[in-house]
């Protein structure tokens, strides 16, 4: 995984039994998660009873290079006992940051990022208000202030898709660091007794999680992204562990196709030409890698349909090698190679290849 883009997941002690908990943390670091999210929000315990049962959770994960982010209102600093800038206990559980999901007016958060701890103070993104450049007004230590959008455990109840891009637009373009919730298909304990799912935006709520965080890293400027409910399967943090969130990464379902062919499509990185058109997707740069190599005509389809990978032939001649993905059915003359095809229910990824996009494939299907 980059380092400037992480990969969380979360839990809630208060609902789960501590030792599961633990083998998961444990299970979330073997695979490079680097941050871990829970929630005080729906939490009745003291002061006391709270740290006896958060800090050895929180202590285990640091252990494992883990930071650990937790949420709370602004009146959970009252319910404590603690003055609204007072970061004492939360410097005691050992937590890297605290994520306010309700708003203080600007001014207290602003002086929070200057505690004494570098606790880190966590803004909620979700919303279409000038909140975080009010909190930019009153000056505050940049270092310490990052965001993180909401989760949505209510069906229906998820962000859009274009708010979703616009708000953490915003977020970047002040030079803060953000995150998100995707969410496990397997998991179903959050901090409310509702198990609908727990993503930022409401069209991931039932897609498989690796096509969520890669839609979600493909279509906006979005750093860290955390599993938003426990637990997640071994096989889901595996698949979040193996994308590369600076590039998109797209499954390609492979025909039987030549070794000159297969090394086009899985071992290069690709991008679209600044110069689009609306009927492909053109990747240029592998004429001149491989313009040796003879590409015979291999599964010349007469029609070509949208998400079809395509490769120029021989017949086609200084465009052969050229690595195209279908976006309009058009005919084929015998120049171009279907090798492959995205699968349909990923065709809208195609949408986030703006030009100068860097892509890459994944496959899937036939070897």
């Amino acid at each position: 995984m980059s380092s400037e883009k992480k990969l969380g997941f979360s839990v809630y002690p208060e609902k789960s039994d501590i030792k599961e908990v633990i083998d998961y943390i444990r299970l979330a670091a073997k695979y490079g998660y680097r941050r871990m999210f829970t929630c005080f929000l729906s939490v009745e315990l003291s002061k006391e009873e709270l740290k006896e049962k958060y800090q050895p959770i929180i202590e285990e994960a640091k252990e494992l290079g883990i930071e650990t982010y937790v949420d709370v209102y602004p009146s959970f600093f009252e319910k404590m006992g603690l003055a609204p800038d007072d970061l004492s206990f939360f410097a005691e559980l050992k937590v890297a940051g605290i994520r306010l999901d309700r708003s203080f007016s600007g001014s207290e958060e602003s002086l929070l990022t200057y505690n004494p701890y570098q606790i880190k103070v966590e803004i909620n993104m979700s919303n279409d208000t000038s909140y975080v450049q009010n909190i930019i007004d009153y000056e505050p230590n940049r270092t310490l202030l990052v965001g993180c959008h909401n989760f949505y455990p209510q069906e229906f109840s998820g962000l859009d898709e274009a708010f979703f891009i616009e708000a953490t637009k915003k977020y970047k373009e002040l030079g803060l660091h953000t995150a998100a919730f995707v969410t496990s298909q397997t998991g179903k304990t959050g901090p409310w007794n509702i198990s609908e799912g727990q993503p930022t935006l409401e069209r991931d709520r039932y897609l498989p999680i690796d096509l969520q965080a890669r839609a979600m890293w493909a279509c906006s400027a979005v750093d860290d992204i955390i599993i938003g409910n426990a637990f997640a399967s071994e096989e889901e943090l595996k698949s979040l562990a193996e994308l590369r969130p600076e590039c998109i990464n797209l499954p390609i379902q492979l025909e039987a196709i030549s070794d000159v062919e297969r090394a086009i499509c899985l071992e290069e990185l690709h991008f679209r030409r600044g110069d689009i058109t609306n009927y492909m997707i053109r990747s240029t740069a592998t004429r001149s890698k491989y313009k040796g190599q003879t590409i015979e005509p291999n599964h010349t389809n007469e029609v070509i349909k949208p998400g079809d990978v395509l490769i120029a032939n021989k017949n086609y001649g200084i465009y052969a090698g050229e690595l195209q993905i279908a976006l309009k059915e058009r005919k084929n003359e015998g120049n171009w190679n279907v090798v492959g095809s995205i699968p349909k229910a990923e065709i809208f990824m195609l949408d986030y290849i703006t030009p100068w996009k860097k892509f890459i494939f994944r496959k899937e299907g036939l070897s």
